[in-house]
């Protein structure tokens, strides 16, 4: 017989009757709790950079073209999302061959150490470009950690969770990132008012990073109380774990993998990137809105549109996943061009309710492609090489394509933007702003056709007949 457990410790049955729904529901929201603080927390450590890459590229790139400064910020950026796949790789085969809990409390303590001493950096004023080094080896070991985070995290649910609500458990991990990033943009325009402009570029800037100290300590609190999920416990009483991870996603289970870097999670980057990174960089570097009006709109649109994760998460147990990641990707990709001339224009008249409205829409659209995905990528594949085969796809996707979305914007932007220089550097006009959007809009029209001819429905794949099958 099992264990009794409280809702502080997850005890899971140690003989073969391991079923569907082996926790309760008290218990899994427990679970949910625990999983989505943890991913939330790594999320915000990770888009503090991003939140405040234009103050970091005075900081640390300073440069009299300050377009090209901010492309040295977001380069560093870039770095951090570069090395994901690689913490995939790294953390997946952990996972799979010692298991989903010891693994992502390594990964929340990478994140939660390096966001930190970020903000004890010293800046190029002080040791030149030795302090970008430094600053580009934190990135680093941020991106490893978190490319072994978010698989863990939403495995991790759902190897708990029913077949017939993944979709719905699994969104409140999805919406993480989103509320993440809000709760950066809203530690750091708190941080601004309370002690004044000049001292946040000066030094106050560091406040929010040193602030994740405590939100670390928090997160590791709550990864203790967990214990091994019962799926990939049972298969280790069984002996079935893969003896090679790494060999077995890439040898017979390789185009799963391709379809879902290709068909699914490529495009889900660029939009989720687009929608909320270039947004505010947009916002703040060509549309010239002034730093707390930028973010606030930012805000206004996070707040408005994260509910829809939830919403879209449950209908994919309704309706299937494909449908709506499909059309939150073609609507990206025809609507981005208007959207944008219309964020220009409420920018050049001071219509902060148009701007929100349409940041509000773009990260709908973030919704709908990211909210199923989570349940997507879990039901493709088994649960001996699903820590592996989940999270590489999924880092590529969103750390490679998405990722890197602020950098090739900016650099479309300088290339074939039509940009006009002052006598000092400094940048006076962009004639051509919207080609910065040729990047996004092309990834996700071929996310579209590859998924729309391509990707299979998982809706209704039962992870859990996995039992009754070894146990036969």
């Amino acid at each position: 017989m099992a264990k009794k457990a409280t809702d502080a410790t997850i005890v899971v049955p140690r003989t073969a009757a391991v079923t569907e729904g082996v926790v309760s529901a008290r218990q899994l929201r427990f679970i949910i709790f625990g999983s989505t603080m943890g991913t939330l927390i790594d999320w915000y450590d990770f888009y503090i950079y991003g939140s405040l890459a234009t103050i970091l590229a005075a900081q640390f790139f300073p440069s009299a073209n300050l377009l090209l400064s901010f492309l040295a910020a977001v380069g560093v950026f870039g770095v951090g999302f570069a090395v994901r796949p690689f913490g995939a790789l790294l953390f997946g085969w952990m996972g799979d061959k010692f298991g989903r809990k010891v693994t992502f409390m390594i990964t929340i303590l990478g994140m939660g150490v390096s966001t930190f001493l970020i903000g004890l950096l010293p800046t190029a004023a002080q040791v030149g470009v030795f302090a970008g080094v430094l600053l580009a080896i934190l990135r680093i070991i941020q991106g490893l950690s978190l490319g072994g985070e978010y698989g863990g995290a939403v495995i991790y649910v759902s190897e708990h969770a029913p077949d017939n609500k993944r979709g719905y458990y699994t969104s409140w991990i999805q919406t993480t990132a989103t509320v993440g990033f809000f709760l950066a943009i809203a530690a750091i325009l708190v941080t601004r008012l309370q002690i004044g402009s000049s001292n946040f570029s000066d030094w106050g800037w560091r406040i929010p990073f040193l602030a994740s100290a405590f939100l670390l300590a928090l997160g590791v609190y709550l990864r203790f109380k967990f214990r091994e999920t019962p799926l990939f416990n049972y298969i280790k009483q069984k002996a079935q774990l893969s003896k090679n991870p790494l060999r077995e996603s890439f040898g017979k289970n390789w185009k799963p993998i391709a379809l879902a870097l290709f068909g699914a999670v490529a495009g889900e980057g660029v939009v989720w990137y687009t929608g909320q990174f270039w947004l505010l960089y947009y916002l703040q570097n060509v549309a010239k809105v002034d730093f707390i009006t930028s973010n606030l709109v930012l805000l206004i649109a996070l707040a408005a549109g994260t509910p829809f994760f939830i919403l879209f998460g449950w209908l994919s147990d309704r309706i299937g996943r494909k449908k709506i990641m499909l059309l939150g990707n073609l609507l990206a990709a025809v609507t981005y061009v208007p959207i944008f001339i219309g964020i220009s224009y409420g920018a050049s008249t001071g219509n902060i309710a148009l701007m929100a409205l349409l940041g509000w829409l773009l990260v709908v659209y973030v919704t709908m492609v990211y909210a199923p995905i989570a349940a997507y990528l879990v039901e493709l594949f088994p649960t001996r090489i699903r820590y592996t085969s989940l999270s590489f796809p999924y880092h590529i996707g969103n750390g490679w394509f998405g990722g890197f979305v602020p950098f090739i914007a900016t650099a479309l932007i300088l290339t074939f933007g039509g940009v006009v220089y002052g006598t000092k550097g400094e940048v006076l006009s962009i004639s051509n702003p919207y080609v910065a959007l040729a990047y996004p809009i092309a990834v996700a029209l071929m996310t579209s056709i590859i998924m729309a001819l391509f990707v299979k429905e998982t809706k209704g794949t039962k992870i859990w007949s996995e039992i009754q099958q070894i146990s036969a």
